[in-house]
């Protein structure tokens, strides 16, 4: 299916938010994609094509990650973060919609259904992190240091963009050139995402603790590769235990990237789920 996308940047809470949009049909229904740590709405690329066959299709560049802004005076929370998506939305007049988060785009949509459950019919988490603390006092004391940012930048140049992605996919074979230049392009360019990533740092928060998830009554769909390094599966075993209307489908030969591993089952998954599983209803764990 051919796609006419449209790509832009819009202005929301004092920063530059850069999306891609598939369709503007109001018969349809609207997923948001948020994306993980250190990525962009680019982890999307393969799974878009099959979701646009039957939904309006929206991919935001959470700050400061992508072509979004990074401007340091931003507040990085995710909890902002997530406002941030709220506001943008709401310029869009997209006031229902089905939320898709991967890896730290999880914790940025369990944000976003916590403090706004009205907006939200349905959620899917791919390999959604959870559980996580603030940073230590001292790292964020550390983080204010000029050098810091510097330092960011050298510890992601020794690990290079190579080691990265083989502990992101369960196999090597699937990384080509578009996927190294795909994820390492934003990192290239002349801005200062280190010093954002230093600011992002000192503002991330305690993530959504037990009794924070067992008040959420959005319907959940968690997907999880069977041999995620990054986020492991205990982690979507936590979720499940801990939200009351979710469902875990756990994937075989599959890592933590599972929109470049495994789009067309991901999409089945999704397209399953959205049809059969009703905005407000109660499922037995199992």
């Amino acid at each position: 299916m051919d796609r006419h996308t449209i790509k832009s940047s819009e202005r929301v809470d004092n920063i530059d938010i850069y999306f891609e949009y598939d369709k503007m049909d109001d018969s349809l229904p609207t997923l948001v994609l948020l994306h993980g740590f250190l990525s962009s709405s680019f982890s999307f690329r393969k799974l878009v094509p099959y979701l646009i066959k039957e939904f309006n299709v929206i991919s935001l560049d959470l700050p400061p990650f992508g072509q979004s802004g990074k401007d340091y005076r931003y507040t990085y929370s995710f909890r902002n973060i997530a406002k941030s998506v709220v506001h943008f939305l709401a310029g869009k007049n997209i006031n229902k919609f089905s939320i898709i988060g991967h890896s730290m785009g999880g914790q940025v949509s369990l944000q976003l259904i916590k403090h706004h459950p009205d907006l939200v019919e349905h959620a899917i988490l791919l390999a959604g992190s959870g559980y996580q603390p603030s940073y230590s006092e001292k790292m964020k004391l550390v983080s204010y240091l000029p050098f810091f940012s510097f330092g960011i930048k050298r510890y992601l140049q020794r690990s290079g963009i190579e080691k990265n992605l083989k502990n992101v996919v369960h196999d090597p074979a699937l990384i080509d050139d578009e996927m190294r230049q795909g994820y390492l392009g934003p990192f290239t360019k002349k801005h200062d995402i280190f010093r954002a990533l230093g600011r992002m740092l000192r503002d991330k928060e305690v993530d959504l603790l037990k009794d924070d998830l067992h008040d959420i009554q959005t319907p959940c769909l968690l997907i999880w590769g069977r041999h995620d390094r990054v986020v492991p599966l205990s982690i979507g075993q936590r979720l499940h235990d801990d939200l009351p209307n979710s469902e875990l489908v756990v994937i075989e030969d599959s890592g933590h990237l599972l929109p470049e591993e495994r789009p067309t089952e991901i999409y089945q998954l999704i397209k399953g789920f959205l049809k059969t599983a009703p905005p407000t209803y109660s499922r037995v764990n199992g």
